[in-house]
């Protein structure tokens, strides 16, 4: 424990010298209106989210849906967020955010926040959703709403496939109390005795491989399994009278506690990690309104949780599993599909039996998914280099990957054919280490060369170099993409990918996985922009170059995140120079837009809809030289993870249709006549919606991509 606490506190420290750079310690209060707390920011992030539960313009099912988002959000919001802050408390880590907050502070005011959360989300659910859901005669009942017929197929079904399965797990001087997964759904149930008036309090696990919701004969009735399984508790405490029983639910610390340079061999590391994961610190317990607060006392002093880490339910407790009602066959209920179009080069070379490199080299390729195809493009590329004669070598870095990922099976063909196959694979990718060890290996087994990049820094970028002997030369082909080699996850991500096979790029990617995979200092590149040791500078050199054009300047940035300090300040000087700043921010957003005297010239928007807005888009307008442009698309966020703990790669695009494209992206994100959401210069979120005369910017976007591949 000594040794984990000094840990922590050297790392808290390094961020606290870190600060110290950015903000004048001894005039603190001076930055505390500068910025917005990073985990308040957050959670208006995830209050967005939830008002789109609200929002009569989507379907109802897809509302379902994002309540279910919502919950799925909060929960890792804890695990890694707020079990953080929990372990600088721990550690006596006092040091102030940039805007001005303690740890304890912040847990105070999320604490507050949340459980106001929950009870605006159980609302829209309760209040909202479940009466639209019943327009359609699908409904969710409680155990005593079911008939008598209901109850008994029900129960035959309980005593068939649920009752063998439970274990019941009793607290007594013989059985201590059990070990309480996390994020399992779990029912307290006390029980006396009838004859000796004994008490009891015992926990049951509610099976996770079966469905929450259970239907009702074959109508689209449900009822809720936990429900099902109190109904016959009786079963399982034969001749015992059953005093109290509820749901609840605990939240344990799910980051991993890992020093790359302790370890001597980092995937054994990472597997240990993982196990020892499942037993984190709890941070959080889940309750129903009127339990009895007996039954919290006892819960709490066994899991070493306060009365601030109680939240409080009067519906559902894990509202994730909405999500199997959001996939009820109601067609008419969600989004009409929008399916992927094929590139339109993509679809003409097809046609003409051309392959993927000989479209890259008559002419650099701009692909935005998913209203452009991720498989007849991304896959496409990867599978045409496993299996082309012609192709050398095949390097590439993979963040997130999918269980059954084509990809990495190409890569494995690749690599049994005789090709050179190296992959940079990040298996400290949050929630995603399993997959990511399980791929290592078999990458490995194939004959792949797996490297898991550079010591202390996670690797984020998402690069491909494909190196293919052409007729004329040896040339090297090149992706580099704003989302992960996910072919699940780019069905849903607003992503964009960038082939080439320009020269001076070739030798940058050539440089970097050199830098990755070997032993090397980081070169200069001549036309990637690579994290952590060029990004930063290179973003403030072009901010401030900018602000040299005084009202002429004009910035645009499409991303996910924005919290850093030092690239907020230079933005705020920006804007003091007359500079026109406008920031597209999905989630976090510590800058301040709108604020006299330090903002005035900076808003923000932020657009939430059917598909995760993923791409990170940077327009200069005085960038490439004092009159053009520069568009840059990339990986990296703005936040300080990004520019100084991941390797990270932004490309310019320098083709005028490929900068038109980003263009008219940008110009249906930041249109006046979208709905969207507004950041204050009272750091509120407002949501600008208009009524029906309001459209949809992803729509409209999809409905361009459409239109121009239909010419």
């Amino acid at each position: 424990m000594t040794s984990w606490r000094n840990r922590l506190l050297t790392v808290y420290r390094s961020a606290q010298d870190l600060y110290a750079e950015i903000i004048d310690p001894k005039n603190i209060n001076q930055s505390v209106n500068r910025y917005i707390n990073r985990e308040l920011s957050w959670l208006d992030f995830n209050d967005r989210v939830l008002a789109l539960a609200s929002d009569k313009n989507v379907p109802l099912l897809e509302r379902c849906r994002f309540v279910s988002i919502c919950s799925s959000n909060l929960d890792e919001f804890y695990q890694i967020r707020v079990a953080a802050l929990k372990d600088q408390v721990a550690g006596d880590i006092t040091t102030k955010t940039p805007d001005g907050r303690s740890p304890l502070d912040q847990l105070r005011e999320i604490t507050e926040r949340t459980q106001s959360f929950v009870q605006r989300q159980e609302d829209v659910w309760t209040k909202e959703l479940l009466p639209q859901l019943e327009l359609f005669d699908v409904r969710v009942q409680s155990w005593s709403q079911l008939s008598a017929n209901e109850k008994a197929e029900l129960s035959k079904d309980f005593d068939q496939k649920i009752f063998p399965v439970l274990t019941p797990l009793a607290v007594d001087p013989a059985h201590p109390f059990p070990y309480i997964s996390n994020l399992a759904l779990n029912l307290a149930v006390v029980a006396s005795d009838p004859n000796s008036g004994e008490q009891r309090f015992a926990r049951l696990k509610i099976p996770k491989n079966m469905s929450r919701f259970m239907r009702v004969g074959k109508s689209n009735n449900f009822v809720l399994l936990e429900e099902l399984i109190a109904a016959n508790l009786s079963r399982l405490f034969q001749g015992m009278t059953i005093e109290q029983c509820f749901v609840f639910r605990v939240t344990r610390n799910a980051d991993l506690s890992l020093d790359d340079e302790d370890a001597e061999d980092l995937l054994a590391a990472v597997e240990i990690e993982l196990r020892r994961r499942r037993f984190g610190r709890a941070v959080r317990l889940e309750v129903p309104h009127g339990t009895a607060q007996s039954v919290i006392d006892l819960m709490c002093e066994e899991l070493e949780l306060g009365p601030e880490d109680v939240t409080y339910h009067r519906s559902i407790i894990e509202m994730g599993c909405i999500s199997q009602l959001a996939s009820l066959d109601f067609s008419s209920l969600r989004f009409q599909p929008w399916p992927p179009l094929t590139a339109g080069r993509l679809a003409a070379a097809e046609f003409n039996g051309q392959s993927i490199f000989q479209v890259i080299r008559e002419r650099q390729l701009l692909v935005h998914h998913p209203h452009e195809s991720f498989a007849s493009s991304v896959e496409t590329f990867v599978e045409q280099a496993s299996s082309d004669p012609k192709v050398h070598s095949i390097k590439m870095t993979l963040y997130r990957t999918s269980g059954d990922s084509s990809i990495a099976k190409h890569l494995v063909r690749a690599a049994e054919s005789g090709k050179q196959v190296a992959v940079v694979l990040e298996i400290k990718a949050r929630f995603d280490e399993a997959r990511n060890i399980a791929w290592a290996k078999e990458l490995e087994y194939a004959g792949v060369h797996v490297t898991y990049g550079i010591v202390g820094l996670k690797t984020h970028s998402k690069c491909i170099l494909v190196v293919r002997e052409d007729s004329d030369q040896m040339r090297r082909y090149v992706h580099v993409g704003t989302g992960n080699y996910n072919s699940t996850t780019a069905r849903m991500y607003e992503d964009i990918g960038f082939f080439t096979c320009e020269e001076a790029i070739g030798a940058d990617a050539t440089e970097l996985f050199n830098y990755l995979t070997g032993y090397a200092r980081e070169p200069d590149y001549q036309r990637l922009i690579v994290a952590p040791h060029q990004l930063r500078p290179k973003l403030l050199e072009l901010i401030n170059r900018e602000a040299t054009f005084k009202d002429a300047g004009h910035i645009t940035i499409k991303l996910n995140s924005i919290s850093d300090p030092a690239i907020i300040d230079a933005l705020y000087a920006a804007s003091n120079d007359g500079v026109k700043i406008e920031l597209i921010v999905r989630g976090i957003c510590c800058l301040r837009a709108g604020v006299p005297g330090m903002s005035e010239n900076i808003t923000v928007r932020s657009i939430l809809g059917r598909y995760l807005e993923h791409s990170r888009i940077y327009r200069f307008a005085h960038g490439f030289d004092d009159v053009s442009p520069l568009h840059l698309i990339g990986s990296a966020d703005l936040m300080g993870r990004n520019l100084d703990g991941r390797v990270e790669v932004l490309v310019p695009l320098t083709h005028p249709k490929h900068r038109a494209w980003l263009d008219k992206v940008l110009g249906f994100l930041l249109a006046e006549d979208v709905r969207h959401f507004a950041l204050g210069s009272d750091n509120g979120w407002t949501k600008v919606s208009g009524g029906e005369r309001m459209g949809d910017a992803q729509q409209s976007l999809h409905e361009w991509v459409v239109a121009t591949q239909l010419r």
